[in-house]
């Protein structure tokens, strides 16, 4: 059938992240270092208040914007990390997992033509979430050299007269790279000086070691023209019970909530209610999950230093992203290698852009032994292909 794909859909190649998950699928005894997604059940409590909603016969439509009371703790909970204010009513809407809030924002804020800057590496879907939504990605390259933050000057340099947001992705998917206040008050400059709208992605913000995480939106003069996306996924291990938020000024959020009636109608009523018991209660869990990711951090990154794969020091998310540069394999070579040849499972760097070559993304969402084991079967790689 001629013409049966629209070009939009042509255009973007398949994610460079789901051929590895194919291919591990058809394999038996893998360690994967490639899944960005918490080893950890969901905390017992929360999963509980989910089946109790059930047993009550909770299972009908909630409100478009999701259940007032999840909007309510949501509001408190923003206001209380970051002294930013959403109204329940009006300024938040509850999401079916933060895929869903970072398509809403681009599908309302985006028109035919409009250029979006993105800073690269970054996590795969946001350059296809642009096209899709009628826009152009424009990209910024972030550098090892630089922390793999971006500058107020590297994004400035990129705008035109059609620019008309910026997308950003701290702590960053796949380099665990956190932002500074400093850089992204310049930052913020920038954004007012150009009138742009700043989609800012913070689904990892509760995920960092050591250094602190600035909400976009709480930046002076930020909050209105920032949609601050979030979710549960990572924070609470809720992955599958896909619930995201994002939280905008009203007439923005109008515009994302329309969108979201037509399409989805609102997040599952089981995810909300479990949502609820997750901020009123998961803090707990939240710090014993952080601690452990944190003793796992340690280990990867000195391991992979040891074995000759440099690696940065990631400061957020559960991600390191070492060089492969000491080999003479590309990213996707030497993934495919390590999958085939020792049965570990790494996502080639150029997954999340062509800055990308030259690194690999490893998830240390796993268990500490599976860590070193992937580690040993890693060296084997590195020693045998080194240049």
């Amino acid at each position: 059938m001629r013409g049966a794909l629209a070009q939009r859909i042509s255009s973007v190649p398949p994610s460079g992240i789901r051929k590895f998950f194919d291919i591990i699928a058809t394999m038996d005894d893998v360690i994967s270092l490639g899944v960005g997604e918490p080893d950890f059940d969901t905390p017992g409590h929360i999963t509980q208040a989910g089946i109790r909603s059930l047993e009550r016969g909770e299972t009908s439509y909630t409100s478009n914007s999701g259940m007032l009371e999840l909007r309510e703790e949501l509001s408190k909970h923003l206001n209380r990390l970051y002294g930013v204010e959403y109204s329940p009513a009006d300024e938040l809407l509850i999401t079916v997992g933060v895929s869903e809030a970072l398509y809403l924002a681009l599908l309302t804020a985006v028109d035919l033509g409009d250029e979006v800057i993105v800073p690269e590496p970054c996590f795969v879907s946001y350059k296809p979430g642009v096209i899709f939504a009628g826009g152009t990605p424009v990209t910024v390259e972030a550098r090892v050299e630089n922390g793999f933050e971006i500058t107020a000057a590297e994004i400035e340099g990129k705008i035109t007269s059609k620019t008309k947001a910026l997308l950003i992705g701290y702590p960053n998917n796949p380099t665990g790279a956190v932002m500074s206040r400093t850089r992204l008050e310049e930052i913020a400059a920038v954004a007012e000086k150009h009138d742009l709208i700043v989609i800012s992605d913070e689904i990892y913000d509760r995920l960092v070691y050591g250094v602190e995480h600035v909400c976009f939106s709480s930046l002076p003069n930020m909050r209105e023209r920032t949609i601050l996306l979030g979710g549960f996924s990572k924070t609470y291990a809720m992955t599958g019970w896909r619930l995201g938020y994002a939280a905008a000024s009203a007439p923005v959020l109008d515009g994302m909530r329309k969108a979201h009636q037509y399409m989805i109608m609102c997040a599952p009523t089981t995810a909300q209610v479990a949502g609820i018991e997750a901020l009123r209660n998961g803090e707990k869990a939240v710090q014993e999950m952080l601690a452990e990711y944190d003793q796992r951090r340690r280990v990867i990154v000195d391991g992979l230093n040891s074995i000759g794969m440099p690696c940065f020091e990631p400061q957020g998310a559960f991600y390191a992203f070492p060089s492969i540069q000491n080999t003479s394999l590309s990213s996707e070579e030497f993934s495919e290698k390590l999958l085939f040849e020792q049965k570990v499972a790494v996502v080639p760097g150029t997954a999340f852009g062509q800055c990308g070559e030259g690194y690999v993304r490893c998830a240390y969402a796993t268990s500490m032994v599976n860590i070193e084991e992937a580690l040993g079967r890693m060296e084997d790689i590195v020693k045998r292909y080194h240049k």
